[in-house]
């Protein structure tokens, strides 16, 4: 036997997410591909190669271009391996949409054959509206957010939101007015919330250090005009940046808003350890949980003593 070959008793599996920024632009790319971080199966390491549709020579598309191409490539070395993949598209919402099941294959230090999904149509309604946002062609209204101005159309923003709805096409007083002055929020956010209206997509600035302070803006601002998938995606953000420095500040904005999720979540964090419990008690978030939100710590004391009673 091969030094390198490895002998498996049992069969080892894994499921692993591959997130591809911007997928709506990938084509209208060339014949480029990315790849995924290494993750280890079965003691070997692996690695997804994602290509999108492939540009033929003069720059035109493939009569092909509503499929995209994956291949698994073995990393380690080893003369023979032999396995079986299946790859989901999924949407923003979590929703597989499509999927391609593979035989069983044998790799050997090469890409696996690769499989192709059929991705679902890709509207251009994105692009064309953020383009909209941007260009600020044929605003008719003009929103003042601390200091600075956001033109807009009425008609986007009715279709988005609720309360832009009543707010603009209602009985409401910005019904005939140009301009609208929005108090207690911040511009970043409010911005934000633009892009997310036009384009559906969550902004760069989500991405960056200041990604957990910017989700809990965004988070006040969905709750504040009604838009529940927004709201969601901002717990979902606000979730993945929990710290001993945020927890109590981000539980009464969970309180507030009614994010029973995100109220949870961080309760399990602050009762995880003796030493979470004592960080967070030590910082000034802590003092305004106590002051505003007295009943959150009420809670936290009953799901204290449930966990103490298991």
């Amino acid at each position: 036997m091969p030094d390198a070959c490895i002998n498996l008793t049992e069969a080892a599996r894994s499921v692993q997410t591959f997130r591809i920024n911007a997928f709506t632009a990938t084509k209208d790319m060339g014949p480029w591909y990315t790849a995924s971080r290494v993750w280890p199966v079965g003691g070997l390491d692996w690695q997804v190669e994602f290509q999108p549709n492939k540009r033929l020579p003069g720059g035109y598309l493939s009569r092909d271009d509503d499929w995209i191409k994956f291949c698994v490539t073995l990393i380690s070395d080893a003369s023979q391996v032999a396995g079986s993949f299946t790859c989901f598209l999924v949407d923003q919402s979590t929703t597989p949409r499509h999927s391609s099941q593979s035989s069983r294959r044998s790799w050997s230090n090469a890409k696996s054959p690769c499989r192709r999904v059929r991705a679902a149509a890709r509207s251009d309604l994105q692009k064309h509206l953020g383009e909209l946002l941007r260009s600020q062609t044929a605003t008719d209204i003009t929103f003042l957010v601390a200091g600075e101005s956001f033109p807009a159309h009425r008609c986007v923003l009715a279709a988005r939101s609720p309360v832009f709805m009543a707010g603009l096409f209602g009985d409401m007083k910005e019904n005939a007015s140009p301009t609208v002055l929005i108090d207690d929020m911040d511009a970043q956010a409010f911005k934000a919330m633009l892009c997310y209206i036009y384009t559906d997509t969550l902004p760069d600035e989500l991405e960056e250090e200041q990604a957990t302070l910017m989700a809990q803006h965004l988070l006040d601002a969905a709750d504040r005009y009604g838009m529940e998938r927004l709201k969601a995606l901002c717990v979902d953000k606000v979730c993945q940046g929990i710290s001993a420095e945020t927890v109590a500040t981000t539980l009464a904005l969970a309180d507030q808003h009614g994010c029973s999720r995100l109220k949870d979540r961080y309760m399990e964090f602050i009762l995880s350890t003796p030493a979470s419990l004592c960080a967070v008690a030590a910082t000034e978030g802590y003092k305004h949980l106590e002051a505003s939100c007295p009943y959150v710590l009420t809670d936290l004391l009953k799901l204290a003593a449930a966990q103490g009673r298991k």
